[in-house]
């Protein structure tokens, strides 16, 4: 047997395994694309968003829309139809630069428009979509409360019908783009005869509804985060999403949402890594860089490793979701793998710069900052540790 020469030695430091050679041409052009925007929109500024806690959402949605990454995975209305490896991989360079920056395009393509898309009427996609794919109207999604967060069922927000009208009462919290949205789909309890959990398209502009940003928060500092209050807020009948009833539908928009999250974390992982591993070969201790030294090796050799596992199991799952689909727990398999993974490795980069690993100079602790929220949003670790518990005892131990 012939044994092949040796490849070339000369490899990409942050691609060990070629895992670029999967991709198509295509597909690396689209990240090429949303990587230059963000260099050209985000980069210059982010620090300074991030220490002021401040985000200038609406232009950055105009100039997101005006290159088609709002609701990127969506067909028509405006919707540039990609997949979900291109939508993924689109969702690994926006949390490179700032995990705020890539939960603004998650909530408004997945989680808002994906939800219009997904479960409402016809004429609720062609009043909302094309606007919302254009980044001319903002949405955001209610679906967590002051008191309720991993029980959605339990939830008090309420909608109680009065003639051919809906009203809604109740509060959300912990709402992306809630304060600068021009429309929000709020989920509320209608009571059995009206089939339990229903969705409502809400324009931010009705009376009754209002939005307050909530401030003082250590993590997703560069995102607008904001407490949602209805308070008898009337809807017509054409308001509610028609079909969908129970907790089917947001669990189904969650998902959406968590497969854009398990790619994305890696991008905060693959900064957070870059910058120490140039560091430690430009800084010197002892008489040599640190990266001469076994121990950084090492740490670097472990952060390496976990992260192109993590794209490769992001890969695989964007794969087999273009070609038969996902089942909730294998998104949740990705979510509970690459996140913590993602974390780790911040956490893991920072000891190699030392005190310099929590200065605003470098971007890894507040990709750390971040990612601790993104532990937690779209399903808590725990939550997802009995998801995949459930799938393989078939045992529920939720309660």
């Amino acid at each position: 047997m012939k044994i092949p020469p040796p490849r070339s030695s000369s490899a990409n430091p942050l691609d060990l395994i070629d895992l670029d050679s999967q991709l198509t041409d295509e597909e690396k052009a689209i990240r090429a694309t949303v990587r230059q925007a963000c260099d050209d929109l985000v980069e210059p500024h982010i620090m300074q968003w991030y220490e002021t806690g401040d985000l200038p959402a609406r232009d950055l949605a105009k100039e997101f829309g005006r290159i088609g990454l709002l609701g990127m995975h969506l067909e028509g209305y405006g919707c540039a139809g990609m997949s979900s490896v291109d939508y993924g991989l689109a969702c690994v360079e926006l949390e490179a630069s700032d995990s705020g920056i890539r939960s603004l395009v998650s909530v408004q393509g997945s989680l808002a428009m994906g939800a219009i898309h997904m479960w409402g009427s016809e004429e609720q996609k062609q009043e909302w979509l094309p606007r919302m794919a254009a980044g001319d109207a903002i949405g955001c999604f209610g679906l967590t409360e002051p008191d309720i967060g991993s029980d959605p069922g339990a939830m008090k927000t309420r909608a109680r019908r009065d003639g051919d009208d809906w009203i809604l009462n109740g509060a959300k919290l912990w709402i992306t783009n809630g304060s600068i949205a021009d429309v929000a789909v709020v989920w509320a309890n209608a009571g059995e005869e009206h089939g339990g959990i229903r969705g409502f398209v809400v324009p931010t502009d009705t009376p009754g509804f209002a939005a307050h940003v909530i401030k003082h928060k250590m993590s997703l500092r560069a995102s607008v985060t904001s407490e949602l209050t209805l308070d008898n807020v009337r809807l017509p009948a054409e308001a509610v999403f028609p079909e969908v009833r129970g907790l089917k539908g947001p669990l189904s928009c969650l998902s959406e949402a968590r497969y854009g999250i398990l790619w994305g974390a890696l991008g905060s992982a693959r900064s957070a890594l870059e910058t120490a591993r140039r560091y430690s070969i430009e800084r010197n201790q002892f008489g040599k860089p640190l990266a001469g030294f076994q121990l950084t090796q090492a740490k670097l050799a472990s952060m390496s490793t976990e992260l192109q596992l993590g794209l490769l199991l992001a890969l695989h799952l964007g794969r087999l979701k273009d070609s038969v689909g996902l089942r909730p727990e294998q998104v949740s398999v990705g979510k509970y793998n690459n996140i913590s993974k993602a974390l780790q490795i911040c956490r893991t980069a920072r000891t190699i710069l030392g005190a310099n690993g929590v200065s605003g100079e470098f971007p890894i602790m507040r990709h750390a900052n971040n990612l601790e929220s993104v532990l937690t949003y779209e399903g808590t670790h725990e939550m997802h540790t009995l998801v995949l518990g459930q799938a393989l005892t078939g045992v529920p131990a939720f309660r």
